[in-house]
């Protein structure tokens, strides 16, 4: 079978979408996602005059409350994931199917690259600029992990135990993290996009791996410590 009819076959079973609308359903929140990230950094560093703080704080409320609506609206159909780690984290646990995941990964991908490049058109900026802005040092990457760290320890323990509290939880949390974090990527997708745009969000391609290290590097311990806390009772 070729990849494209494993895409409309997987799914669409018991009333579930296909693994098709899926990810059409994927593609479009990651893309989303990443038009509010990059478009309120555009917009905040511009209305803000030179005021950094304000800026960061229009872009964290416009991050959070897009992403809180993104899952609420998205979720009924994808899951409303956004992240390679989060895919690949539910994969682990059994959530979603390994083949399901690997349509999954290239598509959140795809949907942020897209989200970039809508984002700097929207705002009459060059498209796919790469980043000028540095982002690295241990601080970075630890920040990083802490934040990828807390970030599946979320996803892992309330879509387990607290399934209605997931928007809110993630949303704030990562809003939040705009605050407490040098960083608040948390995301390989979003890490990969936004080298690809050389506005307020932006970061530099060489310091692109050492984010995407830092953020395996927390996903993976996360899971380790609550795979125990949080142990699959089914």
């Amino acid at each position: 079978m070729d990849a494209l009819s494993a895409v409309r076959d997987i799914g669409g079973r018991d009333g579930q979408p296909s693994l098709a609308r899926s990810l059409v359903a994927e593609a479009l929140g990651t893309a989303f996602l990443l038009i509010a990230i990059v478009g309120s950094g555009i917009l905040g560093e511009r209305l803000a005059a030179g005021n950094a703080a304000l800026a960061l704080l229009a872009n964290a409320l416009a991050t959070g409350a897009a992403l809180y609506a993104l899952i609420v609206w998205l979720a009924p159909l994808s899951g409303a994931h956004f992240n390679p780690l989060v895919t690949l984290v539910l994969a682990l646990r059994g959530d979603i199917a390994p083949r399901a995941a690997g349509f999954y990964v290239p598509t959140q991908l795809a949907g942020a690259i897209a989200g970039v490049v809508i984002a700097d058109a929207m705002f009459d900026m060059p498209l796919y600029t790469l980043s000028s802005h540095s982002r690295s040092g241990p601080s970075q990457w630890l920040s990083e992990f802490l934040v990828t760290f807390g970030l599946i320890g979320m996803v892992w323990t309330c879509s387990r135990l607290r399934p209605t509290a997931l928007a809110g939880v993630v949303a704030a949390y990562i809003g939040g993290g705009f605050w407490f974090t040098a960083t608040d990527f948390a995301n390989p997708a979003v890490a990969l996009a936004r080298a690809l745009t050389d506005t307020f969000s932006g970061i530099r391609p060489v310091d692109v791996p050492g984010f995407l290290a830092a953020e395996m590097l927390g996903a993976l311990t996360a899971v380790l410590l609550f795979r125990w806390l949080v142990p699959d009772t089914r």
